[in-house]
């Protein structure tokens, strides 16, 4: 039997949202695998165990630039208060019309980049210097195409990028802010990757077997969990947050609009700080205000 430490369960819980003893149990009937045990809390609190995304708590901004390309881009500090600090936000805008401009292959080449004359590496780290802070370029996401761009950003914290093509410049902007709301991870079901189809049938089969019911009523209940995740992750299934009598496929083509891909970035998406670096922050943070 593997040992189940109490690191485990503060980790699966700060992943889950889930309560203590749930995460505690879940990883005895996981044998200590991570994400096993997150599998057999989605299996039993459903949606209520997969939130770590939502809660992630790294700091930072999202910038966007569209001129004949589009760029979204991410950039990560420590604390909120480098995340509204003026210098930091420049900055951060002024790489997004790098990125768009310049098309760099990765956040290495990025870095690279001269920005003002100087390489947008050497910026950063007097940057760091100045604010007195970590901060980094996460990722970007570059759009160059024949057909019409759109963002929107919900303040700092949800950045979209669309490319589309249709006669109504608003329509752009309207499913930027329907893909910032609903966040779909897809364009459509068909592309849905074969393994998270699997994933998510495995589960809605567990769900279905405690429930006792004949093999053929089973069946027909893992088809219906499996029907209703693709529609929940795919944007052109989604009901429209404008209109939730009609899809976002119905909306498009009643407006004769095509969306062809969009970028969405949530700062800190997939980043947990540990309990270990929150308490050093605060720590640091009390010191600061007592030398003052």
């Amino acid at each position: 039997m593997a040992t189940i430490t109490s690191t485990m369960v503060a980790k699966l819980r700060a992943n889950t949202d889930a309560p203590i003893m749930e995460c505690k149990r879940a990883l005895i009937e996981a044998a200590g695998s991570m994400t096993r045990a997150e599998e057999v809390l989605r299996v039993k609190l459903g949606n209520k165990a997969s939130r770590a995304a939502e809660r992630a708590t790294a700091e930072g901004m999202i910038a966007s630039f569209i001129g004949k390309s589009g760029a979204l881009v991410e950039l990560n500090c420590e604390t909120d208060f480098v995340a509204k600090n003026g210098d930091f936000i420049v900055f951060s805008r002024e790489v997004a019309k790098l990125v768009a401009t310049q098309n760099p292959a990765d956040v290495s080449e990025l870095s690279t980049l001269l920005l003002n004359d100087t390489p947008v590496d050497v910026l950063r780290a007097a940057l760091v210097g100045k604010m007195g802070e970590n901060i980094v370029i996460r990722r970007f996401s570059r759009f160059e195409t024949a057909h019409k761009l759109a963002s929107y950003l919900h303040g700092t914290r949800i950045g979209v990028l669309v490319e589309y093509n249709g006669t109504n410049e608003r329509i752009g902007r309207d499913i930027a802010m329907h893909i910032a709301a609903m966040k779909p991870m897809f364009l459509s079901s068909d592309d849905v990757s074969a393994e998270l189809i699997t994933k998510e049938r495995s589960i809605a089969e567990q769900k279905a077997a405690g429930t006792g019911k004949p093999p053929e009523i089973v069946d027909k209940i893992v088809e219906g969990s499996i029907q209703k995740y693709l529609k929940e992750v795919s944007l052109l299934n989604q009901p429209f947050v404008k209109n939730d009598k009609q899809t976002v496929e119905q909306f498009l083509k009643a407006t004769n609009t095509i969306v062809y891909r969009f970028a969405l970035f949530v700062v800190g998406e997939g980043i947990n700080k540990s309990h270990d670096n929150f308490k050093i922050e605060v720590a640091a943070q009390i010191a600061a205000a007592q030398k003052k």
